[in-house]
């Protein structure tokens, strides 16, 4: 073989372990990403769960507010549901609202507002809300290094060709000011 044929195959060599490992950093950045979003949709299971018991706690003292009780429970199914990243975005921006209205009646039970299960569940869901917004922040952050990679030269020579795409935000929309304060817990 000749120095010129030497040359051509050590050219092609070198484009294929760039190829491949721009290809590897792609993977790795996407499962980064699914990483993060997992981490989520566990902070978002633990709050799911906690839902009914701060319901039931709440029924106790206030009987005739059903309406947002209902409310709340049809928020929380609607968001365990939610299929994909937009549609659990809006499904929780619709749940923290439903949220906002019930912990709104304890101010106006005040033997709910004593009651030491209320406390409590209200404690654990201020506790799994800050989880929520670090693991939103994580989640975000995975992302935004995910779409520059994919967005970047040389990877976004081939990077639609081998399935990457663009990955959307975990984004908290026009309640944004009210959820980026940590949630206060009042007794």
């Amino acid at each position: 073989m000749s120095t010129t044929g030497w040359i051509i195959l050590g050219v092609a060599v070198v484009v294929v372990i760039w190829a491949i490992s721009v290809y590897n950093g792609l993977v790795a950045m996407r499962q980064r990403t699914n990483q993060a979003f997992a981490d989520i949709d566990v902070q978002l299971k633990q709050r799911h769960d906690l839902i009914p018991n701060l319901v039931e706690t709440v029924k106790g003292y206030a009987t005739h507010e059903r309406g947002t009780l209902e409310a709340v429970i049809a928020a929380r199914n609607t968001a365990i549901a939610a299929p994909g990243v937009e549609q659990k975005v809006a499904a929780e921006n619709m749940l923290s609202g439903a949220l906002g209205k019930l912990f709104a009646l304890s101010e106006a039970y005040p033997d709910l507002k004593a009651n030491a299960n209320f406390q409590q569940l209200q404690s654990d869901l201020s506790d799994i809300e800050n989880k929520l917004a670090a693991s939103r922040r994580f989640f975000n952050s995975a992302v935004q290094e995910y779409n520059t990679g994919i967005q970047q030269f040389p990877a976004a020579l081939f990077a639609g060709m081998f399935g990457f795409a663009q990955r959307p935000f975990f984004d908290v929309g026009g309640d944004r000011a009210q959820l980026e304060q940590a949630p206060s817990v009042k007794f």
